[in-house]
């Protein structure tokens, strides 16, 4: 448990309805990016809550219904390694964000985002926090959901795609994943502007077949 000291702020603004807002997976090879929002209750509050990175998975599942069930409203989007491609995994992540915003079914005041830059969404005031999952309440609840949503539907694409071990890296650039590409390709969930096999020539030579 957390010391009082270490506790969660449960707002930045007492006066609006905040939406904590965060993503997952920019930084992985394959699969695509995730974002959550989350509109908490200012009273919410669970002392295993805290950024997703500082979680144990077990820990995380076990806040996910709880989030989902105390928060007044939530949503989960993303965005493909395709779209990725297409536009760069910046913008990227803020459409998921935008994305996620969009099917709120309550309308926030203010938005609280992880990090250093955002793409203003509609006429709505935000602010960017670095290390925000950290800090504030909402934020720290997005990055749970976020992580839960993508780590469960990278362990399913796991089923199918065993040799790239996705049930454990989730995605990212870990040895055993890099050493997967270099012997088997690779597939289409991979992220191909991430330059992350420099020696791929074309499609048809490197990707693995469905």
């Amino acid at each position: 448990m957390k010391k009082v000291s270490e506790l969660l702020l449960p707002f930045f603004h007492n006066k609006f309805i905040e939406a904590g807002v965060d993503e997952v997976g920019r930084g992985c090879y394959a699969g695509p990016v995730y974002a959550a929002a989350v509109i908490l209750p200012k009273t919410f509050y669970h002392p295993l809550l805290n950024d997703s990175k500082e979680l144990t998975k077990e820990e995380r599942n076990l806040l996910r219904p709880i989030i989902e069930k105390e928060c007044y409203s939530f949503a989960v989007a993303s965005v493909t390694n395709v779209e990725i491609d297409r536009i760069n995994i910046l913008q990227a992540s803020f459409k998921a964000m935008h994305l996620a915003l969009n099917k709120l079914n309550t309308s926030p005041e203010l938005l609280l985002v992880d990090g250093n830059r955002f793409k203003k969404y509609k006429k709505l005031p935000h602010q960017c926090i670095i290390k925000g999952d950290g800090m504030y309440a909402p934020i720290a609840a997005a990055s749970v959901l976020a992580k839960t949503y993508r780590d469960e539907y990278m362990e399913n694409l796991h089923e199918k795609y065993t040799m790239y071990s996705w049930n454990k890296n989730k995605g990212y650039g870990t040895r055993e994943h890099r050493d997967a590409i270099e012997i088997h390709g690779l597939c289409r969930y991979h992220r191909k502007s991430f330059n992350i096999w420099p020696d791929f020539k074309n499609d048809s030579e490197t990707l693995v077949e469905d």
